[in-house]
């Protein structure tokens, strides 16, 4: 494994080399094509769909979900006689849909509401009503967190 400076030295060389140009050239082809395909696509289909590949006559797609890779199924060939005006995809011949579910995203943090005066006022009712002595420490305690 090669160390640290000569990597770092081996990826200098990749900045002005014309492998980053070629690089950036496809993305932006790719780019240009997928906005293209998803122009062909009907306004609700667009979304969450991407555009994968266009290779030999095959376009692949890849949908969010599944229902909605079954809608585009269904209205393929609409969908690739509007793809097929345009001069780079003139050869489809195939669509391709593949699943392909968004990435896991962090489920938002559980904020705690606050306590009311009236469920402090109820707890400590409650608490008055209680005969267990730990439990009704507990309930007074609870009723101690009320918001201001």
């Amino acid at each position: 494994m090669k160390r640290k400076s000569e990597q770092k030295a081996s990826f200098d060389k990749l900045g002005g080399t014309p492998v980053l140009k070629e690089l950036m050239t496809k993305a932006e082809l790719h780019r240009q094509a997928e906005e293209q395909v998803l122009s062909a696509l009907p306004g609700s289909l667009a979304e969450g769909t991407r555009f994968v590949s266009c290779q030999e006559g095959e376009l692949v797609l890849s949908a969010g979900n599944a229902g909605k890779a079954s809608q585009i199924r269904f209205r393929q060939h609409e969908i690739m006689e509007k793809v097929r005006e345009n001069e780079l995809f003139k050869f489809v011949w195939k669509l391709k849909v593949k699943v392909v579910p968004p990435r896991f995203q962090d489920a938002p943090r559980f904020v705690k509401a606050p306590l009311s005066k009236e469920n402090a006022r109820l707890l400590k009712e409650e608490a008055g009503h209680t005969k267990d002595k730990k439990l009704r420490e507990v309930l007074e305690k609870l009723a101690s967190h009320v918001r201001d």
